[in-house]
């Protein structure tokens, strides 16, 4: 089955994804013990008390600390939650058959009630497709077949009734994970938002965005920001050099097995792919990038390794409950963002 270049239904609107004004979200990492899947429930619950708009889940296979099943993991945290929304920044297509990964979705979508978000990939490790029995100059084919066939089922399951019907609308909405030219034409063809990752600069996100919104022909989609970024506030020096120290040694794990446009963004200054420093020092760089790449939904990772709950748990809170209502309100007031209220 070929791609397509139809818009993917009801996806890319503001009042679908619930941004109709600037947002904050919550990147977690998967849970493989007890531990783990506890302090993942802690920081969901802890994302809604604080009014945040999502949490996130990736989906990486074959190291420690990766979430190889996020749609179950959010099923999990579904059942704990009321009103968050509940993502996954890169649910790899070629992976997976169509027919299971559109029922999964469906179930997650209809036992959150409607508060499925859907980011898509395709995965860039090599050995990990290989280990699928996927090959990987085959992937980019592969997601476009399991994306048709995924929106085909769908819309007969809503006609029709059924398994594979979603939570009162044709489907969540979705966003694909694009880092190089070919993997962003395969976003806009379809009008789906471009979900930048944390690994990309701020330089090349601005680069991606630009290219992205070109070929998508002024779609609103095209028009919708979603950024993934570490971002970590402290007004400890000593907490915020532990910071960057594991940061920079974060980027250097695994290195020499990445592709070359993940390599070459990873060996840029950490100042290009973290924010980190005190109040006032985070929040410059906040108003500067937000207004850069005119930012609807920032999720930010809240786990930096070495660093203990506490004070990242404080990070959160400082940025959630000052630091963002700060600068949303100031978008607001100056007309860059919506000033309709947030669900």
């Amino acid at each position: 089955m070929g791609s397509v270049s139809r818009p993917a239904i009801g996806s890319g609107s503001r009042a679908a994804w619930g941004l109709e004004q600037p947002r904050l979200g919550l990147a977690l990492g998967g849970a493989h013990d007890e531990a783990d899947l506890a302090l993942q429930r802690q920081w969901a619950l802890r994302a809604e008390e604080l009014g945040l708009h999502s949490v996130w889940l990736p989906e990486m296979h074959f190291a420690p600390g990766v979430c190889p099943a996020p749609l179950i993991e959010l099923a999990s945290l579904a059942s704990r939650t009321t009103r968050i929304r509940l993502g996954t920044t890169s649910l790899l297509l070629p992976l997976h058959s169509p027919q299971a990964l559109a029922g999964q979705i469906a179930a997650l979508d209809r036992i959150s009630r409607g508060r499925a978000l859907i980011g898509l990939g395709r995965g860039f490790q090599r050995r990990m497709l290989e280990a699928f029995g996927v090959d990987p100059a085959s992937k980019r084919g592969r997601f476009d077949e399991s994306l048709d066939r995924m929106l085909a089922l769908w819309a007969d399951a809503n006609a029709r009734g059924g398994a594979l019907a979603t939570h009162q609308r044709p489907h969540p909405p979705l966003a694909v994970a694009a880092f190089g030219p070919k993997g962003l034409a395969q976003a806009a063809r379809r009008g789906l938002p471009y979900l930048a990752s944390p690994v990309e600069t701020l330089d090349q996100i601005e680069e991606n965005q630009a290219r992205h919104r070109s070929l998508s022909n002024g779609s609103e989609t095209a028009s919708l920001s979603i950024v993934m970024r570490t971002v970590f506030v402290s007004e400890d020096p000593h907490l915020l050099e532990q910071a960057r120290a594991a940061l920079r040694a974060e980027g250097q794990r695994g290195r020499a097995r990445m592709p070359l446009a993940v390599r070459r963004a990873i060996e840029a200054p950490l100042e290009q792919r973290a924010i980190v420093g005190h109040r006032e020092q985070v929040s410059e760089a906040l108003q500067r990038e937000c207004s850069r790449l005119d930012i609807d939904l920032l999720i930010v990772r809240p786990r930096i390794a070495r660093l203990d709950p506490a004070p990242l748990e404080r990070s959160l809170e400082i940025l959630a409950g000052e630091i963002w209502p700060d600068l949303r309100d100031a978008r607001i007031a100056d007309g860059s963002a919506s000033s309709r209220p947030a669900p």
